[in-house]
């Protein structure tokens, strides 16, 4: 198959609305070609006038670890030209950065997930072009999520850099289709194209949405392969919580635990409460010691997702539950457990973490109340889910 970036390459009559233009790039380490080659290099060698670069959260090198470290601006130090941060001193385009380009590419690997901060920057982009003038044109890249919906709805007042629209945690499609939807939702003028995929078949395995010949580039740092991705939707959620999400082991967002949990009783726990919510993955119990972040240099009991491997069942798999599944069992079974970190996230200060990563308050409160059942949550959350499927459908398109 053919990524976005492969096929404007490979088509001089793609790149023929490119001549005489000046040519932006928003890139990251995973902004390859199929041979490996760095987007930025493979667009100047093919005669391109890429007179600027920016950068999203991580920055354009990827080396950045966690939340709320920002990148400066810089010089590239191969061809000269400058490279903006757009996870620094701004998190929108300036007017100045604006003023040096007319078309910007977008080719950034995405994880199918709401709160992936590269989601909220497509959209910071198509607002800014459209006040510029600009045109803004998508590499296209596959979902590694796939298509499954899974998630409660961003809630309105619950905006943030972490949530730039009504969506559902795991929405189930690519940037390119995402920024259609955000070009009508948020009625927006501005010139726009994708440069599509070709041969994607998120729908079929081993892959779903990751296509098995293509290897995985980390996105981020700590987005190390398709189990991650995979698992994010849900282990994102951990950022939000005392417990460690792995950062720190070789293994981030795959897993969760603590120095003061039985990883054994609260797998067993989450099997008794909702056995249903963890069909499609495996679940193994743990040990780790981060060597920073989270109960840095203690030891670990553990929860590892395995959804890979031969018990893996893409439409079956919801991360999401599970996760808020693996929640309860700990409150169950430690109901005094400090399970919410309180601490500034993704720039908003004023409200708990966990409410900012799922877009309100809902799930927190379905965790907390010790009435609750996992048919409440479903209540809450089936109705979102459906309505999502059906408000993407027209902008599909593959």
């Amino acid at each position: 198959m053919n990524f976005g970036i492969d096929r404007l390459l490979a088509d001089s009559a793609l790149r023929k609305p490119l001549e005489g233009k000046r040519v932006a790039l928003l890139a990251h380490p995973a902004s390859v070609t199929a041979d490996l080659t760095h987007a930025l290099d493979a667009l100047v060698a093919s005669g391109l006038n890429v007179s600027a670069v920016f950068g999203p959260q991580h920055g354009v090198r990827g080396d950045l670890q966690d939340n709320m470290m920002e990148s400066p601006d810089f010089t590239d130090p191969i061809y000269g030209m400058p490279v903006f941060s757009l996870y620094g001193e701004v998190r929108r385009p300036t007017g100045q950065s604006m003023g040096i380009f007319d078309v910007m590419l977008v080719d950034l690997q995405d994880v199918g997930c709401r709160i992936y901060t590269f989601v909220t920057t497509l959209l910071y982009v198509l607002e800014a072009a459209a006040a510029h003038g600009k045109s803004v044109w998508v590499l296209d890249r596959p979902n590694p999520a796939g298509r499954p919906i899974e998630g409660l709805t961003l809630r309105a007042g619950w905006e943030s850099f972490v949530g730039a629209g009504p969506m559902p945690m795991r929405h189930g499609m690519t940037l390119g289709e995402m920024g259609r939807w955000f070009i009508d939702h948020f009625g927006l003028d501005v010139d726009y194209r994708v440069i599509e995929m070709e041969g994607w078949a998120p729908e079929t395995g081993p892959g779903f949405g990751w296509p098995a010949e293509r290897p995985w580039i980390n996105p981020s740092p700590n987005a190390a392969n398709v189990n991650m991705a995979r698992a994010y939707a849900g282990t994102v959620m951990l950022e939000g919580t005392t417990l460690s999400e792995g950062r720190g082991t070789t293994r981030p967002l795959e897993l969760f635990g603590a120095p003061d949990i039985d990883a054994r009783a609260v797998i067993a726990e989450m099997q008794r409460i909702a056995p249903h919510w963890l069909t499609g993955c495996s679940l193994r119990d743990m040990w780790f010691q981060p060597t920073f972040h989270k109960h840095v240099g203690q030891l670990c009991s553990g929860v590892f997702i395995h959804a890979e491997g031969p018990s893996y069942d893409d439409p079956a798999f919801r991360p999401w539950r599970l996760q808020a599944l693996g929640f309860k069992a700990i409150r169950n079974l430690y109901p005094g457990y400090a399970l919410w970190r309180d601490f500034p996230y993704e720039y908003v200060f004023d409200k708990l973490a966990i409410d900012v990563i799922n877009g309100g308050p809902g799930l927190r409160e379905w965790v907390d109340d010790p009435a609750s059942q996992p048919r409440d949550l479903d209540t809450l959350t089936v109705p979102d889910e459906t309505a999502w499927e059906a408000e993407r459908a027209s902008y599909l398109l593959y």
